[in-house]
């Protein structure tokens, strides 16, 4: 049994090199190194680099710069969308709506309308471009634009890459009932997913995820295990771990950490120990904060106690 990794690294560049490259370039405000990096990337790898680079704070008059010499440029206007709408975000914080100030809400808005107006003129510009159009699905999530809408955009997406993980994972959020969907949409959209991808991709991870939002909700771990370990949520999670972790075509592309957090939860819940083992191993001194966060708000904390426990009851397969 190996020692105990202490802590995860949920850093992506850790992960994926390219995403180092990038924000060295975005540092020394080399727009083409930027743009070389991103790229040379497939849309999978655009769309995470874009959501990663949105992070950044303090950008925005640099992009609206780069914009302002070129107008048609599709990728600074998908990472203008995409900082937009993480400061918005950060202004809302994740917390239930209840929770949240009118104040809070109304800069929200302003920064996710802003974000808007640059992703629809990209996607005008670009109908094709993976990054902006996921950008707009969490968009029309903040705005409130309701399910149609969301689906609408993902169907825009798919029309071009039909198996986009990332677009594919932020409406599903749309279709939880916390963004007034129903578990029967959730549900019934990951499984579109997941039977619609070729075998060992990671889509089917999209039914483990609308497993685990239905199983913590109920903010207790015991009733969130009792749920999964239900025969036909447990035998959907298995299936799902077949087509894509546990299938010999997975390949450790674009979110493969994610991916391989999201299971090793759902093991860990389900008391599948030896599976969990199997993930957390795969993942070395990697992790993703996934759904970990949901427990107590510490992702970490979290996501090394349930590896610890992996290890020391599944040992590493």
């Amino acid at each position: 049994m190996p020692a105990p990794l202490s802590p995860p690294n949920f850093d992506a560049a850790a992960a994926y090199p390219q995403v180092s490259q990038v924000r060295a370039a975005l540092a020394a405000r080399d727009w083409p190194a930027l743009r070389e990096v991103v790229d040379g990337q497939d849309p999978h790898g655009q769309t995470f680099l874009v959501d990663d680079v949105g992070e950044t704070p303090d950008i925005e008059e640099f992009l609206r710069g780069v914009l302002a010499q070129q107008p048609d440029d599709r990728l600074a206007g998908a990472l203008l969308g995409s900082h937009l709408i993480r400061a918005g975000w950060r202004i809302r914080s994740a917390r239930r709506a209840e929770h949240v100030s009118r104040d809070q809400f109304a800069q929200f808005h302003a920064h996710l309308r802003q974000a808007e107006q640059v992703l629809i003129d990209v996607t005008a510009r670009h109908p094709d471009d993976a990054a902006a159009w996921t950008q707009r699905i969490t968009n029309a999530r903040g705005l409130q634009l309701g399910q149609a809408e969301a689906r609408r955009r993902y169907d825009q997406l798919a029309k071009h890459h039909p198996h986009h993980l990332a677009a594919q994972a932020s409406l599903l959020q749309q279709f939880c009932p916390k963004w007034s969907g129903t578990w029967e949409r959730a549900h019934g959209f990951a499984r579109e997913c997941a039977e619609a991808a070729p075998p060992g991709a990671p889509n089917a991870v999209l039914v483990v995820e609308a497993h685990l939002e239905e199983a913590l909700d109920h903010d207790n771990l015991g009733k969130a295990s009792a749920h999964l370990r239900g025969a036909h949520v447990q035998r959907e999670i298995h299936q799902a771990a077949q087509q894509s972790v546990w299938h010999p075509e997975f390949r450790h592309g674009w979110g493969w950490v994610w991916v391989r957090s999201v299971f090793a939860m759902a093991f860990c819940l389900l008391d599948e120990y030896p599976a969990a083992a199997q993930q957390f191993a795969a993942m070395g001194p990697l992790g993703d904060e996934a759904m970990f966060g949901y427990i107590d708000g510490d992702s970490a904390k979290q996501f090394q106690r349930f590896r610890d426990r992996a290890y020391a009851k599944g040992g590493q397969s």
